[in-house]
């Protein structure tokens, strides 16, 4: 447990005192947004939608091109700018006085965001090697589902009050939680003196010497069949904040089972992610893992659906048993999705591979809302029943992606290797 929350390496501990702050502001964002959006701002719910819709678009274009940036600049330094240029664009909300500002604002938020995930990506991959960058980030991945908790819970107050400068405080909460999250990355180019190097290694090996170009991953077709199988498989977020909601709603559960099911989500994340992502370093391990994923998150399809039928205990206890497959499912996918975008990428452009296979997440969270509503929501058992089947054709695929290539083969040279040991490095 301290390992996760507060670790000895100085990039991992860095990168996770930022991610706490920038956890907690989401989770007070997630909370309140919506109704600081068309309470205080006053736009309408469709407005809302599509603003968010056209920043989900910028979101997609900023994580690639983020990625490759990355590998001109460091990484390090893209994810600083972006988180910092996120905050301020949180602080702007408060100012935004009607529909086309709100959207611009948007814009930059929502493309910030993706631009720290790939550059957070891409640190992982340039400065950590084999099973040490998947373990790392599966702890991430437990303190940002604790924080956004615990930001959710903070959020509550606002709600409570239910004013809007109760609102209004909290997204200017929720914009100084990500500038304080810029913290302790500005400072880890002076901590880690040797940083800045491994983070534009085979860049500038390039620009001296006569060493070959990595090979975008937009032609890399392997790489580019393992972000379309696992955006698939990532489309099971949506499920869980779209979805499962809408439809508690039809069923004979009371509401409140919605906020059950997401603390269950979160412990379950927080006590097996680590655990769970052990081993998916190997490549066709990974493949397997986000097999087993699709297969746990088309069980929870057809339970969620079979709750339709139940009466209240019964549908009760089918919404548990298809949220517990469905976080599990959850952190099996993710697991295997690391490992696969990692140990498949070329080492010359990792922060271009990474910001590919984050384009296929940011993707994946623009179609998904439409996705389920149309197919779950609209349709019922038979919608389910679809996207059951797109869960395990995608993880069909993500299995035979894997296997295609061994990890490493026709990547060009290996990734740095320097040793973990060195103080200076802790």
């Amino acid at each position: 447990m301290q390992q996760t929350f507060f670790p000895r390496d100085r990039v991992a501990r860095s990168l996770t005192l930022s991610t706490m702050a920038f956890a907690l502001s989401s989770g007070v964002f997630y909370t309140v947004s919506a109704l600081y959006f068309t309470r205080v701002i006053g736009l309408g719910p469709t407005t809302v939608g599509l603003g968010l819709g056209i920043a989900g678009g910028v979101g997609v274009l900023a994580a690639y091109a983020a990625g490759r940036l990355s590998d001109r600049v460091g990484a390090h330094r893209v994810q600083a700018w972006a988180t910092g240029l996120n905050g301020a664009a949180m602080l702007a909300y408060t100012l935004a006085p009607d529909a086309v500002v709100f959207t611009l604002v948007a814009c930059v938020a929502v493309g910030m965001r993706s631009a720290s995930s790939s550059s957070k990506q891409a640190m992982l991959a340039r400065w950590y090697t084999g099973p040490e960058r998947v373990e790392v980030r599966a702890r991430m991945r437990v303190v940002t589902n604790v924080f956004i908790g615990l930001g959710t819970v903070a959020a509550a107050a606002a709600l409570l009050v239910d004013t809007p400068a109760a609102y209004q405080t909290a997204m200017l909460a929720v914009g100084a939680l990500l500038l304080l999250a810029t913290v302790p990355l500005a400072r880890l180019g002076r901590r880690v003196p040797e940083l800045a190097a491994r983070m534009t290694e085979h860049s500038a090996d390039e620009q001296t010497t006569d060493a070959p170009r990595g090979p975008s991953p937009l032609r890399d077709r392997t790489y580019v069949a393992s972000v379309a199988c696992n955006a698939v498989i990532a489309m099971h977020f949506g499920l869980q904040t779209v979805g499962v909601p809408l439809w508690v709603a039809t069923t004979e559960a009371p509401t409140a089972m919605v906020a059950v099911l997401l603390v269950l989500n979160t412990v379950v994340v927080a006590a097996l992610q680590v655990r769970a992502s052990r081993g998916t370093h190997d490549v066709r391990r990974a493949g397997i893992t986000v097999r087993r994923a699709s297969w746990l998150l088309a069980l929870a399809c057809v339970l969620y659906a079979l709750a339709g039928y139940g009466n209240l205990v019964g549908a009760c206890v089918l919404l548990v048993v298809a949220a517990l497959a469905h976080s599990v499912g959850e952190i099996l996918g993710e697991a295997g999705g690391w490992g696969m975008a990692f140990e498949l990428a070329d080492p010359r452009r990792a922060g271009a591979y990474q910001g590919l296979s984050q384009t296929g997440y940011a993707l994946a969270s623009m179609v998904a809302p439409a996705l389920v509503t149309a197919t779950a929501i609209e349709h019922g058992t038979v919608g389910w029943l679809g996207l059951a089947a797109l869960f395990v054709a995608a993880g069909a695929g993500a299995a035979v992606v894997a296997r295609s290539r061994r990890p490493g083969a026709d990547v060009g040279p290996p990734a740095a290797t320097a040793s973990r040991a060195s103080g200076s490095a802790r």
